[in-house]
């Protein structure tokens, strides 16, 4: 059973914060459409207070996250302790996504220091937060983050990479408008 928290207290932001990895459900509103599950990595994530947290979207093989998001608001963020007691942590909200071309986003991305670029910034208002035991959650040993992400987003001159954003995810896998180039 798990237990449902009233907001994000020192403890669980604690928690949240010692992970090296989340993870990212959203889905489409329409049945056929495809649920969305993606690992998040990096130094990426922020507590803006005990309701509120955004993380950097950086891309990656898809714009699913874009899109859904977009679409309807739906987003789970799940935590999971690889090291140290057992426990899972899940943050149910609504999420909005502030793209790299839209009004606010350097305001957004100024929670992220270390990174030069980023597609989107995803705020959540969270509206549950519940964890639970999580001992069928192995443990793992951190060896250390894969830069190949970063790489690929940094080499490309600015205007380049934007362009090439634009192109690549415009769509989701189910036709749904994900990264959308403002006006």
């Amino acid at each position: 059973m798990s237990t449902v928290h009233a907001r994000l207290d020192d403890k669980l932001i604690r928690f949240i914060m010692a992970q090296r990895i989340f993870f990212v459900a959203t889905a489409p509103l329409g049945a056929d459409g495809h649920v969305n599950v993606s690992p998040k990595g990096y130094d990426s994530l922020a507590v803006i207070d005990e309701r509120t947290i955004a993380y950097l979207d950086l891309g990656g093989s898809g714009a699913e996250t874009l899109a859904h998001v977009r679409e309807n608001g739906r987003i789970t963020l799940m935590f999971c302790a690889f090291e140290g007691p057992a426990n899972v942590l899940r943050l149910h909200g609504r999420g909005r996504a502030v793209t790299f071309g839209e009004a606010g986003f350097a305001q957004l991305k100024a929670l992220f220091s270390t990174f030069e670029r980023a597609r989107a910034v995803i705020v959540v208002d969270v509206d549950r937060i519940a964890d639970s035991c999580g001992w069928g959650v192995p443990f793992f040993e951190f060896k250390g983050e894969r830069e190949q992400l970063k790489r690929y987003v940094d080499h490309r001159p600015f205007a380049e990479w934007a362009e090439r954003r634009y192109a690549s995810d415009a769509l989701s896998i189910d036709g749904l408008p994900a990264l959308v180039r403002p006006e």
